[in-house]
């Protein structure tokens, strides 16, 4: 009886600690409805059911090879293609690659770091609640960005961007990096409420590994590989 409990208790993923006041709530209803009307306290049940899933936190096995970025999010990916960074990351006006994952509302939202090194700046801008999969959202919506240069190692030695981008229904990005800190690769940095974008911004003639609408998951996808340059051709095909 023991090791069932304890393999289903291996089988639920822990709730990242912005979600407690989410699930105290829910859950709280959800226990003054059973005392007034059954049928709402079923529903809210569901509901407290789906806000434990949002703020899942499950552990990642995240590949740490030289070179390598690594998807910052759970999700979709929308686009591919160069993009200049937003002003505010002070990367320069040059066309940079771009690869942007799409969060619903169901997918886990913990955000993790693409590559490991020091965070040289924070940047945050105020703005609108726009559809996150358009791509005018990266330039109008609320957005908080990371710049990290990763470190001298073989492959490495650059900079990358990453931007958490508020979407819809999401109405506050919450980051827990400091400039200057050092971080290693799939580290949790921040997480949105809910559902939104993360835009990762990798050097000119970077080849990603992914496409679009292939499925990431943050910490474990890799998304390209700086060390090796690509040819050019198709990484995926879908079957």
């Amino acid at each position: 009886m023991n090791s069932v409990v304890k393999s289903i208790a291996a089988a639920i993923p822990k709730v990242n600690r912005e979600g407690y006041p989410f699930v105290a709530i829910a859950a709280g209803l959800t226990l003054v409805a059973s005392f007034i009307w059954s049928p709402l306290a079923w529903i809210l049940f569901g509901l407290t059911i789906w806000v434990v899933a949002f703020f899942r936190d499950p552990p990642r096995v995240t590949p740490v090879a030289p070179g390598l970025v690594i998807a910052p999010a759970d999700g979709r990916v929308s686009q591919i293609g160069p993009a200049v960074p937003p002003r505010e990351l002070d990367l320069g006006d040059e066309g940079w690659i771009r690869v942007s994952i799409f969060m619903n509302v169901f997918n886990c939202h913990v955000n993790r770091a693409p590559v490991g090194g020091r965070i040289m700046r924070i940047a945050y801008k105020p703005g609108k609640f726009l559809n996150a999969e358009l791509d005018k959202a990266s330039e109008h919506n609320e957005r908080n960005g990371l710049v990290i240069a990763t470190d001298d190692r073989p492959g490495a030695g650059v900079t990358i961007g990453v931007v958490q981008i508020a979407g819809l229904v999401a109405r506050r990005i919450v980051s827990w990096a400091k400039e200057g800190e050092t971080i290693a690769p799939g580290d949790r940095f921040g997480m949105i409420r809910f559902g939104s974008r993360l835009d990762v911004y990798m050097p000119a003639g970077t080849v990603p590994l992914v496409a679009v609408g292939q499925s990431t998951i943050a910490g474990e996808t890799v998304i390209a590989d700086l060390s090796r340059p690509g040819s050019g051709h198709e990484v995926v095909r879908v079957s």
